[in-house]
């Protein structure tokens, strides 16, 4: 009975630290993150990637959020996928908003999306596979949709003939 009384103050010790290193496990910074307010400021899209390494435990996790900029709504996860190019930027995720009521998401690579949404919070939500680029002078076409094939905007100058 004596060695109970000597070990349980040492067993609580090793729980409460136990517990204190989980709990600051969970609130990991994440490794990159990026943020996109809507042209009207209502609306607000936030993308984070987490990473945790470990010996058969390691993952990566990329999400997104959508929030209103303004009250204490809960955000609304729209995008999340866990697996993605181990290369430097490719769990990135490029955020561009069309219309305050229209948001583009796009990624690199092919992947499986562990989520998707199509509309949250009256915002319809596109998404949008970029390809895969080894080259780091291209990560950054990401962020921004490329051009449109010119002859996409060409306009007529005169009627058509025959008819």
């Amino acid at each position: 009975m004596e060695l109970v009384h000597e070990l349980a103050p040492k067993v609580i010790l090793v729980l409460i630290a136990a517990a204190t290193g989980c709990m600051s496990g969970c609130k990991a910074s994440p490794s990159w993150s990026a943020e996109a307010k809507s042209p009207d400021g209502k609306m607000i899209a936030t993308a984070n990637t987490f990473e945790q390494s470990g010996f058969g435990t390691g993952w990566v996790q990329t999400t997104v959020y959508l929030n209103w900029t303004r009250g204490k709504q809960p955000k609304m996860l729209i995008l999340a996928f866990s697996d993605g190019p181990s290369v430097p930027g490719g769990m990135n995720v490029g955020m561009n908003w069309l219309s305050p009521t229209h948001l583009e998401l796009s990624y690199k690579g092919e992947r499986p999306l562990d989520f998707q949404a199509v509309k949250a919070g009256g915002v319809d939500i596109s998404v949008r596979v970029l390809p895969s680029e080894a080259s780091s002078t291209n990560a950054n076409r990401m962020l921004s949709p490329p051009a449109a094939p010119s002859f996409a905007y060409q306009k007529s100058t005169g009627p058509r003939s025959g008819h």
